[in-house]
């Protein structure tokens, strides 16, 4: 008998990677802009050399359709972010949007996350890493799979710069508490509510349609930010 393959939780994927349909657009960013935003994964990141030059640098893992991303870039000139993304057709919205709106300081990996921030940031260099409506992964044989988990904390740690910052927010009151627990658990990150639990959104965080919607229903959004120490 055969005995049954064990898998290894640290290497367990947190998504899914949903290609979907481009849309016209979409199909004409990606095949006219890749190589002004996209970055390949297989070289190494230089951020000053990406950017062309010096600044802060924030992480947002899983951009959806950049909407969020694009706002923050334009809002916030003065600091350079790094998107990284597997749903195709939104790295494509991302650069159309970049792309109408003249925005410069947003470069993009369509990639695994956890392997981008493994392998190419190195350590104690970024500001910021943004982590905005995850997959919740509802059902408990799927808890595995979420993002934020032990290994995750002590990998924000490894590439936060003193003072940096993770933010996280999602709509599943389940998940919010998981994150809470786990941040709370891992050592290096300090909570920045006053409370110790969670926080207002905070002005630079935009609020999505999505999210004004889920509000208008009565549905609830928890903001988590915690701060290397």
């Amino acid at each position: 008998m055969t005995e049954p393959q064990k898998i290894d939780p640290a290497k367990i994927k947190s998504f899914i990677r949903r290609q979907g349909r481009a849309t016209a657009g979409q199909k004409l960013a990606l095949e006219s802009h890749w190589d002004k935003y996209c970055l390949l994964p297989q070289a190494e990141f230089d951020p000053e050399q990406a950017f062309g030059r010096q600044a802060p640098l924030i992480v947002e893992i899983g951009f959806g359709n950049g909407d969020s991303l694009a706002a923050m870039a334009a809002a916030n000139p003065d600091l350079n972010y790094l998107g990284i993304e597997v749903h195709r057709p939104g790295v494509g919205h991302l650069m159309m949007l970049l792309e109408q709106r003249g925005i410069s300081n947003v470069r993009i990996y369509h990639h695994d996350a956890i392997e981008i921030l493994e392998q190419k940031i190195a350590d104690h260099c970024l500001a910021g890493v943004h982590l905005f409506f995850p997959d919740p992964w509802q059902k408990r044989r799927h808890h595995k799979r979420r993002i934020v988990r032990p290994s995750f904390v002590e990998l924000l740690n490894k590439k936060l710069m003193a003072g940096g910052y993770f933010h996280a927010a999602t709509d599943w009151e389940h998940y919010a508490n998981d994150m809470l627990g786990i941040l709370s658990a891992g050592t290096g990150l300090q909570n920045s509510s006053p409370s110790n639990n969670f926080c207002e959104r905070p002005f630079y965080r935009p609020l999505t349609k999505f999210e004004s919607r889920g509000l208008g229903l009565g549905h609830g959004v928890w903001d988590l930010i915690f701060r290397k120490v």
